[in-house]
C-alpha cells in the first residue's frame, strides 16, 4: 500500500489516535520488517472504538502480531510524549 494511502487510513477523527498512527507511519514502518507492515495494515482495519482501546492501553488483540505491533506503538507514544 502506498504511503499517501496509509496516511490518510490513519486519520481517523480522534486526534490521540491520529498522532500514535502517524507517529508510527513516519517513524518506523519505512524499516520495519515486512510482516509488521502487513500487520499495521490489518490494524487500520479495526474500528475506532476498538483501535483506541488498543492504543491507550486497556486491551491487546487476540492476534499476536498485532499484539506486538500495537505494544510497539504505545510504546513509542510514550517515550516521545
Amino acid at each position: 500500500m502506498k504511503e499517501d494511502q496509509l496516511r490518510w487510513r490513519c486519520r481517523r477523527g480522534m486526534r490521540e489516535l491520529d498522532l500514535m498512527l502517524l507517529r508510527y507511519l513516519d517513524g518506523a514502518y519505512d524499516q520495519a520488517p515486512e510482516a509488521e507492515k502487513a500487520a499495521f495494515v490489518r490494524l487500520l482495519d479495526e474500528p475506532d472504538d476498538r483501535l483506541w482501546r488498543y492504543l491507550s492501553a486497556d486491551c491487546l488483540p487476540v492476534d499476536s502480531s498485532l499484539a506486538e505491533l500495537v505494544l510497539k506503538i504505545r510504546s513509542a507514544s510514550t517515550s516521545s510524549s
